[in-house]
């Protein structure tokens, strides 16, 4: 396959990568491989869901809101930018983990572009929300810096990014994360400022050909109509019950990756892979329908199985016939005699 895009670095960004992939080892090329997972689809849908699902859904909304603003706006940097990753043009750097596994490492489309790294973009969106959310947690914050910075450091460990595009990617994290809160308290009005991400986003599809914009752009339309249809038809309510928080991460997991393959099911693996115009519309409405599911409809269910969880006692005057005895009616005072 001809690869196109443009080809710029610093050689020192070469020297390093070159250098840390030749002092790694298996050990730590699998470390960097589990550290860069944190940064990935998974990670990132189990960490919002377990906020959203369990612990707080206004919690949830304030992270998904910015992670999901800034997974669209990475692909369009990125499609502007059309920076090659370090391997297509470094033959010593290896690809040691590729985006999409199941396609060919040289192909742009499925690989996507380099500039800026969406892992750090996402690291900082996701976990840089969650200390901002909850500043007053030091520890907290501590960590989410750590990971953000490991997660990014992972990646051109991998010879999947230059250094300057994981520097990148932190910098739009941190831009996103400081601007939409900030947007949001100005408008005070979630439907107009979701409108307005859609809307500043939407240029994507004039010259966007890569999967990532495509599949970011239909997770932040689902997200929006979700967050309205909960609000408006579902409300559930958070649990911090350990099984019921395990059962609804996992059960939204499984809904989010079983979805998604069910909705491939009618198209072929050329197809899904393709740049062409109406496999990335359809990978849009695929990611639209999911986390629609998901975040929106979903969440039904934790009314009808919140009854496993009742304690015995509490259902116990539903399962059985017998009224709570009366009390006995008070005899009236007796009237007093006139002398």
């Amino acid at each position: 396959m001809e690869l196109t895009g443009n080809t710029f670095f610093f050689q020192w960004e070469v020297d390093l990568i070159i250098w840390l992939q030749a002092h790694m080892g298996s050990f730590g090329t699998s470390l960097a491989s589990f550290i860069s997972a944190f940064g990935e689809e998974l990670a990132c849908v189990a960490v919002l869901g377990f906020i959203y699902w369990c612990y707080d859904k206004r919690f949830g909304r304030f992270v998904g809101m910015n992670a999901l603003f800034a997974l669209v706006l990475n692909p369009m940097i990125k499609c502007a930018v059309l920076r090659r990753r370090p391997y297509f043009d470094t033959p010593e750097i290896k690809c040691l983990k590729p985006i999409k596994k199941d396609a060919d490492i040289f192909n742009i489309a499925a690989q996507e572009y380099s500039f800026p790294s969406g892992h750090s973009t996402n690291a900082v969106t996701v976990y840089g929300s969650i200390a901002l959310y909850k500043r007053e947690n030091k520890a907290l914050t501590v960590i989410a810096v750590l990971l953000a910075l490991l997660i990014g450091v992972s990646r051109f460990c991998l010879g999947v990014h230059y250094p300057t595009d994981v520097l990148c990617g932190w910098l739009l994290g941190l831009a996103v994360i400081l601007f939409v809160p900030w947007l949001q308290k100005k408008l005070n009005n979630d439907r107009m400022l979701y409108a307005m991400m859609l809307l500043v986003t939407l240029p994507g599809f004039f010259y966007c050909r890569s999967h990532d914009f495509f599949e970011g752009y239909g997770m932040l339309l689902g997200f929006a109509l979700a967050m309205e249809f909960e609000q408006k038809y579902v409300n559930f309510e958070n649990t911090r019950g350990v099984l019921r928080c395990i059962l609804r991460v996992v059960g939204g997991v499984a809904v989010f990756f079983g979805l998604n393959t069910l909705l491939k099911m009618p198209f072929s693996q050329d197809f899904l892979n393709s740049a062409e115009m109406a496999s990335l519309l359809v990978r849009t409405v695929r990611y639209t329908l999911v986390v629609f599911a998901v975040l929106g409809v979903y969440p039904m269910l934790f009314k009808y199985t919140a009854k496993w969880f009742e304690k015995p006692e509490e259902n116990k005057a539903e399962k059985t016939d017998e009224k709570p005895a009366e009390k006995p009616e008070q005899k009236p005072e007796e009237a007093k005699k006139e002398p």
